[in-house]
C-alpha cells in the first residue's frame, strides 16, 4: 500500500513538474497551459471537434469553451458547425494559430525529450510496457 501511493505522488510530482515547464513555455507566447494544449492537438491531429480536443488534453466539459472563445478571439482557431451533427462545432487553426504553434511546439517538444532522457531507451519500453497494464 506504501509502494502504491509513494508510486502515484512520484507520477503526480513528474507530471507537475513538465506541465509546469510546459506553463512557462507557453507563457512565452501569451497562451495558457490549456491553450497550448488546444492548439498542440489541432496542430498534430488536424480539425477536430470539441469533444475530441477535449479528449485529447484530458480537460473538464467546463474549461474547453473558455479556451477555445479565447483562442477565437485572439485569432488563433476558428469553429464551424459539423455537417454531421449541427450540435457539434469543428475546430481548426487559423494561419495565425499554425504559425504560433509551430514555433512554440518545437521548444516543448525539446523540454519532454530532455526530460526523458533520464531514462535509456531500454528503460523507456519497459515503462512503456508497464503503463499499457494500466489502460483501461
Amino acid at each position: 500500500m506504501i509502494e502504491d501511493n509513494y508510486i502515484l505522488i512520484r507520477m503526480h510530482r513528474i507530471i507537475g513538474r513538465i506541465d509546469r515547464q510546459t506553463a512557462h513555455i507557453a507563457a512565452k507566447y501569451d497562451l495558457t497551459l490549456s491553450q497550448f494544449g488546444v492548439l498542440e492537438a489541432l496542430y498534430h491531429a488536424g480539425d477536430l471537434t470539441v469533444g475530441e480536443v477535449k479528449e485529447k488534453i484530458l480537460s473538464s466539459d467546463g474549461t474547453i469553451p473558455v479556451v477555445v472563445k479565447n483562442l477565437e478571439k485572439r485569432g488563433l482557431l476558428f469553429r464551424k458547425q459539423d455537417p454531421a451533427d449541427k450540435r457539434k462545432s469543428i475546430l481548426s487553426l487559423t494561419e495565425q494559430g499554425r504559425d504560433l504553434i509551430a514555433e512554440a511546439y518545437p521548444e516543448n517538444e525539446q523540454m519532454i525529450r530532455k526530460q526523458m532522457s533520464a531514462w535509456t531507451p531500454e528503460e523507456k519500453k519497459q515503462l512503456t510496457a508497464l503503463l499499457k497494464k494500466f489502460a483501461v
